[in-house]
């Protein structure tokens, strides 16, 4: 995972996808070599040469400056999030520049300060992801709403700690648990990719891409598509096999003083159904109580409230 040839794969992937027409460039009726923009019309828009621009779609050009970039990404129509990370994969602002070693990354892990902030959201459901989407703990809701067939203690050991990437397309489960899993897929995968550009040099997030490659031919596909997803806001439709559909949102924040770590909380709109599943859930979640069937009617969910 180079950088290099990450910036390289990104830049090419995305003037593949943007037409003359789409930047107000003269279509004519000759027949393209390539698909979407070529590198001469893609240059001109950025205002660099066609040789500069062809060395960095290469790798063959170190150094490209922060005015370069913005004005790539210009060009490209690239969002905030793209655009970011295109700085990522250029090394700009990365401690310790493009071609000098960099430190590998530390094992992750959640502070007590963190355990305290998880325990402070009570029933909401609660996980804590590390920068390679490794769950590093969850709280007991968030661990029935996502993953209840598993060891509630696996978070704890670095060794058998769930990954959501690996669950969404490898796990049966996680993979009936997302009504819209296409949409689901995407975003883990776009989350990965900003994870490749931020830490290019991590050998576990190497083999984690690389064991999903050869494991998931949908994993393959989306990969090639270089798209990146920011870490914020979500909303999805679930059917969870205990309390059935509900529309949530997961919302996704920095853990404060530990990069790479997000804690994601899950909410449902007051009053909905998918809120009396959650509240369910929580019940049904503590050790003392068997877990009960699927419940597919708001009015079944009352009945257990």
């Amino acid at each position: 995972m180079k950088s290099k040839s990450q910036l390289g794969r990104f830049l090419r992937t995305r003037r593949a996808q943007l037409q003359p027409s789409d930047v107000g460039l003269p279509e004519f009726d000759e027949r393209r070599r390539v698909p979407g923009l070529r590198r001469d019309e893609l240059a001109r828009l950025a205002g660099v040469s066609e040789s500069y621009y062809t060395r960095l779609e290469q790798g063959l050009s170190r150094g490209a400056s922060t005015e370069v970039l913005d004005a790539l990404a210009r060009a490209l129509r690239l969002d905030a999030t793209e655009h970011l990370h295109l700085y990522d994969l250029a090394g700009v602002g990365r401690k310790g520049g493009e071609g000098r070693a960099r430190k590998e990354p530390a094992p992750e892990r959640i502070t007590e300060t963190t355990r305290q902030l998880i325990d402070a959201f009570g029933d909401t459901p609660v996980i804590v992801l590390g920068r390679r989407s490794d769950v590093l703990a969850w709280n007991r809701t968030g661990h029935a709403l996502f993953a209840g067939h598993l060891d509630p203690a696996s978070p704890e050991d670095p060794e058998r700690r769930p990954n959501t990437a690996r669950l969404v397309f490898l796990d049966a489960h996680t993979r009936e648990l997302y009504e819209d899993w296409p949409k689901k897929a995407a975003d883990a995968v776009g989350r990965l990719r900003l994870a490749v550009g931020r830490h290019p040099d991590d050998p576990l997030l190497a083999a984690l891409i690389g064991e999903l490659v050869m494991s998931s031919p949908e994993f393959t596909d989306l990969w090639a598509r270089h798209r990146v997803r920011a870490w914020d806001l979500a909303a999805y439709r679930m059917r969870h096999p205990l309390v059935g559909p509900m529309e949530v949102t997961q919302q996704a924040m920095p853990v404060p003083n530990e990069q790479g770590q997000r804690l994601v909380a899950v909410t449902a709109v007051p009053g909905s159904a998918a809120q009396a599943g959650l509240t369910l859930l929580a019940q049904v979640a503590t050790p003392a109580v068997r877990m009960r069937p699927v419940v597919d009617s708001p009015s079944t969910v009352s009945e257990y409230l």
